[in-house]
């Protein structure tokens, strides 16, 4: 009895939580999902300048970013994230709020060590610290008080110089031909006229008939009028 009882408790566990495979199913009609990427290991990131702890994987080949907990990857022309740097991916239907102010040139800039005339020394992040601590160095800022970025003798750029660049790169962005394409397609599936339901028309008999209540009144009416008439009638006869 109590085998029958643990083996019906192992099936509705089963039943109620989800395989891995299913997480990765795409709901999205008719958007395809990214390539897969092969990490030999959890990726190592940095933390980029000038961005409010955006962290990229610079020795993947694509781009892939992490930011504000989740995992976000370009793929031509449109958005996918992730809560996981291998799997997962889902499509996303805007440009993630930080990519704006990701400098175009990074991978320069990371390669000869150089932000901008600044010495960049970037600290390589494992995959296990940044999930445990990303939160905190958010809500701190650690990167951008404590740290710096990594940048020696570096001061943030002002507000209204950073707004300026944002406006600049969102505009270089939608200049690209994949983005362009993207949003043709996006153009043409709303102009896409929607199937309306046929009215549902009633029998003719069904439209004249009432119910029995109405046609007694009306029959009663009728039959007064009539009396009226014929009344008037004799007295215009007499």
């Amino acid at each position: 009895m109590k085998k029958l009882f643990l083996g019906m408790i192992l099936l509705a566990l089963a039943m109620v939580v989800p395989a891995p495979a299913k997480a990765e199913v795409n709901i999205s009609i008719g958007i395809p999902l990214p390539p897969p990427i092969v990490f030999p290991a959890p990726p190592e990131v940095i933390v980029l300048p000038d961005t409010n702890d955006v962290y990229v994987a610079p020795e993947i080949g694509v781009d892939i970013f992490f930011w504000n907990g989740w995992w976000w990857r370009p793929w031509e022309g449109r958005w996918y994230r992730s809560h996981y740097y291998d799997r997962g991916w889902a499509y996303y239907n805007y440009v993630p709020r930080f990519y704006y102010d990701v400098d175009p040139g990074w991978r320069r800039y990371y390669r000869d060590h150089d932000w901008h005339g600044h010495r960049w020394n970037y600290e390589r992040i494992p995959n296990h610290r940044l999930h445990s601590n990303w939160r905190n160095w958010q809500s701190n800022r650690h990167w951008e008080r404590q740290k710096t970025w990594g940048v020696q003798s570096y001061r943030p750029r002002p507000y209204r110089e950073r707004q300026d660049l944002r406006h600049q790169r969102q505009k270089q962005y939608q200049r690209m031909p994949e983005v362009q394409r993207h949003q043709q397609q996006r153009r043409e599936q709303q102009r896409q006229p929607q199937v309306q339901r046929p009215e549902r028309r009633q029998h003719p008999q069904q439209q004249h008939s009432q119910p029995r209540g109405q046609q007694r009144q009306g029959e009663s009416k009728d039959r007064k009028s009539q009396g009226k008439r014929s009344g008037g009638e004799e007295e215009h006869r007499r």
